[in-house]
């Protein structure tokens, strides 16, 4: 097999004079060379709209995009393809769920969410709780940074009927196991939504298995384009759930008297669809799986722990969670800012992210505005670990 940096073009370019030294995937992922042969084939040969249209191409397109649909369910570990909803991302899918429950939800009812949160997962149920009445409930997390299900369960009752959390946190790198929150939400049917957005490139994902009710993810955290994800569904909670968006595709009849759906997938997918970034989705994740497993988790894990390990010794840093065995990092020089960090290792071609990461209410829980986020993926290697540590030093130098 052709080794995995390689295959990512931009890997080869300069930035500020420099090699680039990408530790950035936790935001969007590089493109691997055969992402983007795919979306240049589609686009130069097989343009066409699909599931309408009485010619070839029109039919070779629909074939291609129920076939790119089938890998995202084999990815995902679903029952059925048509459990399988294209979207932007995760959180269009997020928002399609909430938007959809709303006929579902009364005044008084309860949605939990967790400390954790990407405010992707955090304002559109806030939208539906002002809509309905309903009201949120936030489940702590522990000194280790991971979600409190001691805490979580003392908040479960009869009114709860959502429970929306994030597989792995974005700013920290902890997980939780799905399987621990759909056992205690399912004596109460309370409908669990998994934010999988940070958990595609953590360890594998086998949505039955989770026996969850919602999973989301986006396409450019995994080696595919931007605006294409999707969100899986149990087929019985589909069935029920109300369309998000009306237009083109979705519908079985209209009138101007009354309306009625297709069935699902087709309810939720409105609209001409995003066909050629869905071809490239399933690339990816064909060619992602087709890789062996320690190039898909361990590599970069190791990496970061390698980078954990030194910011203890070297002291001068604070590391926040206990993300052992997590691919990203997420921590701060002592007495300086974030982005003052960030920019000096941006001078040295060093790509990292800070800010409060769309996590505003954990920010305020570990009582920083800002952390320095360094995310290592498959394309990483040892030099980038040690020109990450490197520049550090030299911003300490500069900064102290």
């Amino acid at each position: 097999m052709m080794d995995v940096r390689s295959q990512f073009p931009q890997l080869d370019i300069q930035v500020r004079g420099r090699p680039l030294v990408y530790l950035d995937s936790a935001a969007t992922a590089l493109k691997p060379q055969i992402v983007i042969d795919e979306l240049t084939r589609y686009y130069s040969k097989d343009v066409a709209n699909v599931h309408r249209g009485a010619h070839w191409l029109a039919e070779n397109g629909t074939i291609q995009y129920e076939a790119a649909r089938a890998e995202v369910a084999t990815f995902l570990g679903a029952a059925d393809p048509s459990e399988v909803v294209f979207t932007r991302g995760t959180t269009e899918s997020l928002n399609l769920v909430a938007s959809s429950l709303a006929s579902q939800l009364s005044a008084g009812d309860e949605i939990v969410l967790t400390e954790l949160e990407h405010h992707s997962n955090i304002v559109p149920w806030q939208l539906l709780a002002e809509r309905v009445g309903a009201v949120i409930r936030v489940a702590r997390i522990t000194e280790g940074g991971v979600i409190d299900l001691k805490h979580m369960q003392s908040l479960l009752n009869s009114r709860t009927k959502v429970i929306s959390f994030s597989v792995c946190s974005n700013v920290l790198g902890t997980t939780i196991d799905p399987r621990l929150v759909a056992a205690m939400a399912k004596p109460i049917g309370a409908i669990v939504v998994v934010d999988a957005a940070q958990a595609v490139t953590s360890g594998p994902i086998n949505v039955v298995e989770w026996d969850v009710d919602f999973v989301a993810f986006s396409g450019h955290k995994i080696f595919a384009p931007f605006g294409i994800g999707a969100l899986y569904g149990k087929k019985s909670r589909l069935e029920v759930l109300a369309p998000y968006q009306g237009g083109g595709s979705m519908i079985d009849q209209v009138s101007f008297q009354k309306t009625t759906w297709a069935l699902a997938p087709q309810k939720f997918e409105a609209g001409t669809p995003n066909v050629g970034d869905a071809l490239a989705l399933g690339v990816a994740l064909k060619w992602y799986g087709a890789l062996p497993e320690n190039e898909r988790y361990t590599k970069a894990k190791t990496l970061a722990d390698s980078v954990r390990a030194q910011l203890s010794v070297l002291g001068g840093f604070d590391l926040y969670g206990a993300a052992e065995g997590s691919a990203l990092i997420s921590f701060n020089m002592k007495g300086v800012h974030a982005t003052d960090v960030g920019s000096i290792l941006d001078q040295q071609g060093i790509a990292v992210r800070t800010g409060h990461h769309c996590c505003q209410p954990l920010m305020h829980k570990l009582g920083v505005p800002a952390t320095i986020r360094a995310s290592f993926s498959i394309y990483n290697n040892r030099d980038d670990a040690e020109r990450l540590i490197a520049g550090l030093l030299k911003a300490r130098e500069l900064l102290s």
